[in-house]
């Protein structure tokens, strides 16, 4: 979605004119206040002007690359996770191949009775732990699992961009999203780089209109 002429013409009026009325802007134009009114709306919300109460509408000054910035860095964990896939520490390697052949996904995580996370399970873990090895199905996933501590975790109201980053530096594939319990780090979600790749996408389908 692009800006329309109309909207383009508001900005150049509102830029040098700055604070401005709505009633002004829209007698530059030769149209009525209730006319312009969704245009306003659209401008105010994307954030290319600012709406200042018995001031007026004033032109931020921002680029479509600081506002799209912005919009990031506003982005929280919960916004974009997903269900999480996890299995049991006695469950069988066999059984968690299966799972995340089945469920497609890149990581799993290993949980106690009461949903706590215990450890992490991803595909080199799994390809690893079946190279040569003739009965997967009487090997333990807390046998090859990844252990607390040594798990990177995040909380649903992180911001997205510095679970990204959390992503990078561990080099993985995905994050259980955790909440504390009495009895642990509850496993409530995931977010995974496809998140990551998804958010960024809508963002910038969103936001290149601005540019």
């Amino acid at each position: 979605m692009e800006l329309s002429d109309r909207q383009e013409q508001i900005i150049e009026i509102v830029k040098p004119n700055g604070p401005i009325t709505g009633e002004k802007i829209a007698e530059k134009l030769g149209l009525t206040r209730a006319t312009l009114r969704p245009d306003l709306a659209i401008l105010t919300m994307a954030g290319i002007l600012e709406a200042r109460p018995r001031v007026g509408y004033f032109f931020t000054g921002k680029t479509g690359s600081e506002l799209l910035t912005e919009n990031i860095k506003k982005l929280k964990v919960q916004d974009y996770q997903q269900v999480p896939i996890a299995i049991r520490e006695d469950d069988s390697v066999y059984d968690a191949i299966t799972t995340m052949f089945l469920e497609d996904v890149g990581t799993l995580f290993v949980v106690d009775e009461q949903s706590c996370l215990t450890g992490v399970l991803s595909r080199k873990d799994l390809l690893r732990a079946s190279l040569g090895q003739q009965h997967l199905s009487g090997i333990p996933a807390h046998i090859i699992m990844t252990r607390m501590p040594n798990i990177t975790v995040c909380r649903k109201d992180d911001a997205l961009i510095e679970a990204a980053q959390k992503l990078i530096n561990n080099q993985i594939d995905g994050l259980p999203v955790v909440k504390e319990t009495e009895a642990g780090l509850e496993v409530i979600g995931r977010v995974t780089k496809t998140s990551m790749t998804k958010a960024l996408v809508e963002l910038t389908l969103d936001d290149k209109r601005f540019d």
